[in-house]
């Protein structure tokens, strides 16, 4: 396999059943205690800012876009993030982040958020948050709260506990319209 034979798409509803299938492979019965995944129970994700990727029309890795709230600020948590086993050590997880990264800039968003090891996320754009600025609804260790922003001020502007924008209604949701209906 070559990295060339690799396609990067927006997600479809018909990819839903491979991507459960490799978040599960990922991440195991597990994630369904974390933190993230507690944020994300409180609606759907971004369709529209969420991708797979693909080899031979089999999808090898996805990352998902949902939005959040956390006091004044608005923005999106990124994940899950998961690559088969057989296309991991590739670049394709980066691939798939720098592609979210760049349409959530594209969209207007000022902040993506996520829980993940600063070494693997810091060159991509991700920083550490400030210890006690943001917290979860779950414990989850501070140092693997990372944030990129897009837009300044938008990081700071994240305080207090992060939760599903749905939580709030749509009318204070700016941008994209949620994927419910997609």
């Amino acid at each position: 396999m070559s990295l060339a034979d690799i396609c990067y798409l927006p997600e479809e509803p018909a990819h839903d059943a491979e991507i459960e299938e490799i978040n599960a492979e990922a991440f195991g019965p597990g994630r369904f205690a974390r933190a993230a995944y507690k944020i994300r129970e409180g609606g759907p994700h971004e369709r529209a800012l969420s991708f797979v990727a693909t080899h031979q029309d089999t999808v090898i890795g996805s990352v998902r876009l949902t939005r959040i709230v956390a006091g004044q600020g608005r923005g999106l948590l990124l994940g899950p993030l998961a690559v088969r086993p057989a296309y991991k050590n590739k670049g394709i997880g980066r691939k798939l982040v720098a592609i979210a990264l760049d349409a959530a800039r594209e969209a207007g968003e000022g902040v993506v958020v996520l829980v993940g090891d600063e070494p693997y996320y810091g060159p991509l754009g991700f920083k550490r948050m400030p210890y006690g600025q943001l917290s979860m609804p779950r414990p989850v260790d501070p140092n693997r709260l990372l944030a990129a922003e897009l837009k300044e001020g938008a990081r700071a502007a994240l305080t207090g506990e992060m939760r599903h924008a749905d939580l709030l209604g749509a009318e204070t949701r700016p941008g994209l319209t949620s994927s419910a209906t997609a």
